[in-house]
């Protein structure tokens, strides 16, 4: 077999066009392509007619308008099922595939709907009920991954010559520290205000908290040494995303300048690449966000290139946006705070596609599948349930050879009676995305 290249025939020759070729074609597919404008200089190469003209021996595909407009319209769209797999976009008689690839994948990966007026929560956010996939029951299953695969099926029934690569599964496991402390890094006078005004009862934490204050005992959201060696135990790939924004009603974390909390945060460092947690503010104001990339920066002494948003408090464009001002290279916020699945309809890394100033960023985006707080708490799930949601992720990404990554939190771990059963979930993963 040949090293695979491909020509795409088109009339226009867009940005947008560009961007997904990439991502299906070189990404996905594995090999290389670029688009022609002129009939006379496609070659003998293997062709995608994306078109409406009529070229002998190339595999057509009907383009929606979607690539070749600018900005952000609304769209009726209809699902079909074809090999098993929901499908929108549809083509005209005559195509190889009966919907246009290109064109409903771009819709997807792009999150071209969180554009659009929308119902949001009580946060602002984008909720998965309000998407294309959680409407229509394909948010488990990276389909534009599936897509792909039934593209080069299709492909090589017209180009058996042409190869294309298999992609190998990886697994990624995350960790955000929203509270890393439920009684240390706070300020003498904090700490002996909580303590005259808690209430008296609830796990002697009145006695518990005076004793971690005065460090005769470990404080009980402290629980990285689990963590980390059942992660070192695993071999597991892992990031650690710390905030450093100031406290509001919905950040609890202690100040940056505490010396426990650096001292953490060091210690994480040593072991594991570092993140910013960005503040529930940070969602949405750009000033927020590069001042607390910049203290994140002076704790751990190197400049910050990841984010996870707190709350996953993710507006489009505005906080891919911001978050590239601040140096930002990577972000992992893309993934729903209610369900698991493929927010994005693909289960690897990608880049972020600016649709408003239609061009594509250096910002990569990496998707999550689960987060620890969204079945637990959202969905209310026991340990045995939320470990069949995520044994089912992981087959999903698997199959694809894609990233399955995950979110955890060091306070659904704490060797306690409520949440001791969920560390079992925790070591469930570990064992269970292994490559």
């Amino acid at each position: 077999m040949v090293p695979g290249y491909v020509k795409i025939f088109s009339a226009e020759n867009t940005p947008r066009l560009n961007y997904i070729a990439e991502i299906i074609l070189g990404d996905i597919l594995g090999v290389s392509w670029e688009v022609i404008t002129d009939k006379r200089k496609l070659g003998k190469h293997p062709v995608i007619n994306y078109s409406p003209d009529n070229i002998s021996g190339s595999f057509k595909i009907s383009p929606d308008r979607i690539l070749f407009e600018k900005g952000i319209a609304q769209k009726d769209i209809s699902i079909s099922d074809w090999n098993n797999l929901p499908v929108f976009f549809p083509t005209s008689s005559g195509s190889d595939l009966p919907f246009d690839i290109f064109g409903a994948s771009f819709f997807l990966v792009t999150r071209y709907e969180e554009y659009l007026d929308s119902e949001r929560d009580e946060y602002g956010r984008f909720p998965s009920s309000s998407s294309l996939a959680g409407r229509n029951g394909f948010l488990d299953r990276p389909v534009i991954d599936l897509w792909s695969r039934e593209l080069a099926k299709a492909f090589l029934k017209k180009f058996p010559t042409i190869a294309f690569k298999r992609n190998e599964y990886k697994a990624l496991m995350t960790i955000d520290t929203d509270e890393p402390f439920a009684y240390l890094g706070r300020n003498i006078f904090e700490s002996l205000g909580e303590l005259i005004h808690e209430k008296k009862g609830i796990s002697g934490s009145v006695n518990n908290r005076y004793r971690v204050i005065t460090k005769e005992q470990k404080d009980p959201f402290d629980v990285f040494d689990y963590m980390i060696g059942s992660i070192e135990r695993n071999n597991t790939d892992t990031k650690f995303f710390f905030p450093v924004g100031d406290r509001s009603k919905y950040d609890d974390n202690p100040s940056w300048k505490n010396e426990e909390y650096r001292k953490l945060i060091l210690k994480i460092a040593e072991k594991f690449p570092v993140g910013l947690h960005p503040s529930f503010l940070a969602g949405r104001e750009n000033k927020a966000i590069n001042s607390e990339a910049k203290r994140l920066g002076t704790i751990i002494g190197q400049n910050i290139s990841l984010s996870r948003f707190h709350y996953l408090r993710l507006f489009m464009p505005d906080s891919y946006i911001n978050a590239i001002s601040a140096g930002i290279s990577e972000d992992y916020s893309m993934g729903y705070p209610d369900e698991a699945g493929f927010r994005a309809g693909i289960a690897r890394p990608f880049f972020f596609y600016d649709i408003i100033n239609d061009k594509r960023t250096n910002l990569r985006i990496v998707p999550f599948q689960i987060m620890d707080a969204a079945l637990c708490n959202h969905k209310q799930l026991s340990p045995d349930s939320a470990m069949e949601i995520i044994a089912g992720m992981i087959n999903e990404t698997r199959s694809a050879g894609g990233l399955f990554v995950s979110i955890w939190h060091n306070t659904t771990l704490l060797d306690d009676e409520k949440w001791r059963h969920w560390r079992k979930v925790f070591e469930f993963t570990l064992i269970n995305q292994k490559p």
